[in-house]
């Protein structure tokens, strides 16, 4: 884990309350060990400078809404700052989440990590028992960026990212696109697939014979990781619970999974594109199909025709007619 990333998860710790991560056998990596000195020091000098902000702004500029509502809590004598974050809703955190230690599997991280196996999304929640009405679905996808409020439900709140990057689309599309989380474009502009990627993806879409706007297009985490890396389990499983609200109001018929990420998190399975694509997966009630996302295509053009062949499939299953290729 870089520099930059290890500081954003040792803030968003300490938004949560841990103080303890502090208090463990420091690393053995010098440069770690500085780095997390570093990050106290600064915790300490803040924690120390009068406070002069208002009734109702944050003490310190690591204070969150979360954090300002917490309340101590304690277990059996247990110290509050050593019990777990409680999960912000039922989608939050995965079922098969390990909440413990594991030694040798980075000995120069962080003293704590978790274990998230994938769960797919037909198995995070119910499906609603009543859609939603196709007049109401555009202001029920609109209330949910407000939802999401400035968030800080994990760590890439403080790894440097500028904006959440919601989604982008027909609120009653047919078809619907997931793709990773946003890059450096995308975090720049709030918007999902503005970039050379995005201007990929526009082309396959046309190339279906829609327009952008006659599709539905997300991803599975809002906000930037740092140097476009795969989102984190942690990161991927507390934003979900907004994909998979968006998928319930929109009820695409068919979903387009764009990558690896995307691929896992929506089905629960680590395989191969190899072994996904080709066939039809089902999705909170849509059939899913995989395919390359359009950074892999632009790093790697000749996997273009094997892309097309899936989308060929996707306009078979809508009944969709050719457009311009690009």
């Amino acid at each position: 884990m870089t520099g930059e990333g290890l500081r954003g998860y040792l803030e968003y710790l300490q938004d949560l309350g841990i103080y303890d991560l502090y208090r463990t056998p420091g690393p053995t990596d010098p440069e770690l060990g500085a780095l997390l000195l570093s990050v106290l020091a600064e915790k300490t000098r803040a924690a120390s400078a009068p406070v002069t902000s208002g009734p109702n702004e944050p003490a310190h500029p690591f204070s969150s809404p979360l954090a300002a509502k917490a309340k101590p809590e304690t277990s059996k004598g247990m110290p509050a700052s050593t019990l777990p974050p409680r999960s912000i809703n039922p989608f939050t955190t995965n079922s098969a989440l390990v909440e413990s230690a594991e030694p040798g599997a980075d000995s120069a991280g962080p003293p704590v990590t978790a274990t998230m196996a994938p769960l797919s999304f037909n198995h995070r929640a119910p499906l609603p028992e009543v859609s939603v009405e196709a007049s109401q679905k555009a202001a029920v996808l609109q209330s949910l960026p407000a939802e999401i409020g400035d968030c800080t439900r994990c760590p890439l709140a403080y790894a440097g990212r500028h904006s959440i990057v919601f989604a982008d689309g027909d609120p009653n599309a047919r078809l619907m696109f997931v793709g990773e989380g946003p890059g450096a474009d995308e975090d720049a502009s709030g918007l999902p697939f503005v970039g050379k990627a995005g201007q990929l993806l526009n082309n396959m879409i046309s190339a279906m014979g829609l327009k952008r706007e006659q599709v539905y297009i997300a991803n599975v985490v809002m906000c930037r990781p740092p140097k476009n890396r795969a989102p984190e389990p942690v990161e991927a499983n507390t934003c979900s619970q907004f994909l998979l609200r968006q998928i319930d109001v929109v009820q695409p018929k068919v979903i387009v999974a764009l990558g690896s990420t995307a691929a896992t998190y929506l089905l629960g399975v680590k395989q191969s594109l190899a072994a996904l694509r080709g066939q039809w997966h089902d999705v909170r009630g849509a059939r899913c199909a995989v395919t390359y996302h359009p950074a892999y295509l632009l790093r790697d053009p000749k996997m273009k025709g094997e892309a097309w062949k899936d989308l060929q499939r996707v306009m078979t299953e809508l009944k969709l007619r050719p457009g311009t290729q690009s």
